[in-house]
């Protein structure tokens, strides 16, 4: 009985099935998988603009037979069943957008009520598009970068350049935002401007000052030999020790910014030909070893303190991995400068010297590790200021350029575009034909 039912339940589900079949309307082809005609419009004028020959096209006169090849590789990219109208327009601007029809290619008379467009705007490669930043100092103070550049004397920890090919790069990264850039050129006139003296007329008050020579620092001659300024003789001390002093003292006196580009900032000092028998116990001659007491001493006379002979370390040798900050990446992307974000330190300065010399952070260019920083600007509370970068070795100088940048924050302008005729709209409207 049971199989009877089952089999009378088939025989009027079948039925049902048949008949609904039967009388159903199916959707053509089309319907049931459209052809997306904006993004095919879309992909076609990308295509079209790989090697720039849509852009160069569009700027040619209408009876130019670069039109015909455009429209030949148009054709090409297209399904047989896709018709086309591209039409491009000169954009003027006054004020509001004009657009004025100059050229339109087509296969078809009409295109039909399906159909859909993208569209592309296209700027001639004439048009050179500039960014004018401001320049440091020029709403008053400073605006003078001083790039050491010493041919008599020597680096460390710039493994893989000389400091003269750093002073170069860092010249056409930095020169265009501060109104005077001077490369200094030897250790004579590194004691020019350490006396007060400027070398082409410029604002010596206020400047920024990068030593490229990593972690030495060239010593002019006048300073090598001047007791209790460029050195002092007590059995013990390393005598050029009283040099950094003297220069955090002058870093104060002048407001200077002083920018130590990589590693240990102040380990040594260096001149080819006052320290010519002088090496730095690794074979490297005209430098002398100063070791811990020289970042030490310096602080000190940028605090405008007394000197005192210390060796004890302020800097933290543990190798750490560091990040930019987010103020830094932010502007990397405003200024276009581009470091990797995690960096390998080993010379990251404690914290607790922000204390010791009365000095404030404005601008970090790494996050805290640790009670350590690896690179940041560090502001007496008075005047002057050290930037301190202390990664590993190979200098990076988008550091340099990125920590200046931070910390004295010129805007930058974007230049008006005003030249006529410089833009083109094109517009790709496709339409489907043909089947089912």
């Amino acid at each position: 009985m049971r199989t009877i039912e089952i089999l009378l339940v088939i025989i009027v589900i079948t039925g049902a099935f048949v008949i609904s079949s039967f009388y159903a309307v199916l959707p053509q082809p089309r319907q049931v998988s459209p052809i997306n005609l904006r993004r095919l419009a879309l992909t076609t004028l990308q295509t079209l603009d790989s090697d720039h020959d849509l852009s160069a096209t569009v700027f040619m006169p209408p009876n130019d037979p670069s039109w015909g090849s455009l429209e030949t590789a148009l054709s090409a990219c297209l399904p047989p069943n896709i018709a086309y109208n591209m039409t491009v327009y000169n954009v003027q601007t006054n004020g509001t957008a004009l657009y004025q029809p100059l050229k339109s290619i087509s296969n078809v008379e009409n295109l039909g009520v399906g159909s859909d467009a993208s569209t592309s705007l296209v700027a001639s490669s004439n048009v050179t598009f500039k960014i004018i930043p401001e320049k440091i100092g020029e709403h008053g103070g400073g605006g003078t970068l001083y790039i050491l550049n010493c041919s008599d004397a020597n680096g460390w920890w710039i493994t893989g350049y000389t400091a003269q090919k750093l002073a170069e790069d860092l010249y056409h990264l930095l020169s265009q935002y501060f109104q005077t850039t001077i490369m200094v050129q030897n250790t004579t006139q590194l004691g020019q401007i350490l006396n007060g003296t400027s070398l082409q007329n410029e604002t010596l008050q206020s400047a920024v000052v990068i030593n490229t020579f990593g972690e030495a620092v060239p010593i002019p001659a006048g300073y090598y030999s001047s007791l209790d300024v460029g050195y002092d003789n007590v059995t013990g001390h390393n005598p050029y020790a009283r040099y950094f002093h003297t220069l955090g003292n002058r870093t104060h006196q002048y407001n200077w910014t002083w920018a130590s580009i990589v590693g240990y900032p102040f380990y040594y000092v260096s001149n080819t030909v006052t320290l010519s028998t002088s090496q730095n116990n690794f074979g490297i001659y005209g430098m002398s070893q100063v070791a811990k007491a020289g970042v030490r001493a310096f602080l000190q006379g940028l605090n405008n303190l007394t000197y005192n002979y210390d060796t004890t370390g302020l800097v933290d040798t543990s190798p750490r991995t560091v990040q930019l900050t987010t103020d830094a990446l932010n502007n990397c992307s405003y200024y276009g400068i581009y470091p990797f974000p995690n960096q390998t330190a080993t010379r990251s300065l404690n914290n607790s010297i922000i204390s010791t010399f009365n000095l404030t952070v404005p601008t970090y260019i790494f996050n805290n590790a640790s009670g350590t920083n690896a690179g940041a600007i560090y502001k007496q509370a008075d005047t002057g200021a050290l930037l301190a970068i202390g990664v590993t070795r190979t200098p990076d100088i988008r550091l340099t350029a990125l920590g200046l940048l931070s910390y004295f924050k010129p805007r930058l302008y974007h230049a008006d575009h005003t030249v006529v005729d410089t833009s083109r709209l094109v517009v790709l409207q496709l339409g489907q034909v043909g089947g089912v």
